[in-house]
């Protein structure tokens, strides 16, 4: 069985494009579940950044996701609505099992 890939992005809206993102935000996870290609999480901090986890089911899931044109509608509309503070494409776990 393939390992998750942990993929983290933190973001702002767009100054009124807030509600905009989140639905574009929740038809791209709804996308991503029924597809098979991740699960996601998002929080938001105290300074009105988002926090956005993605478990990649695996490197090949992730792969199919960036080729597929429905994901590609999205993230292209989900480019005008946020601005990006940052992004861990990748992200390995610092304490080995059973630890």
């Amino acid at each position: 069985m393939a390992q998750e890939i942990l993929s983290v992005a933190v973001w702002k809206p767009v100054p009124e494009m807030e509600a905009a993102s989140l639905a574009t935000l929740r038809e791209l996870t709804s996308i991503v579940a029924r597809k098979g290609y991740a699960r996601d999480l998002l929080y938001r901090d105290r300074e009105s950044n988002y926090v956005f986890l993605r478990y990649w089911k695996s490197e090949d899931a992730r792969r199919a996701a960036q080729e597929d044109p429905e994901m590609l509608r999205c993230w292209a509309r989900l480019g005008n609505e946020i601005k990006i503070v940052k992004v861990y494409e990748t992200l390995t776990e610092a304490l080995p099992e059973g630890v």
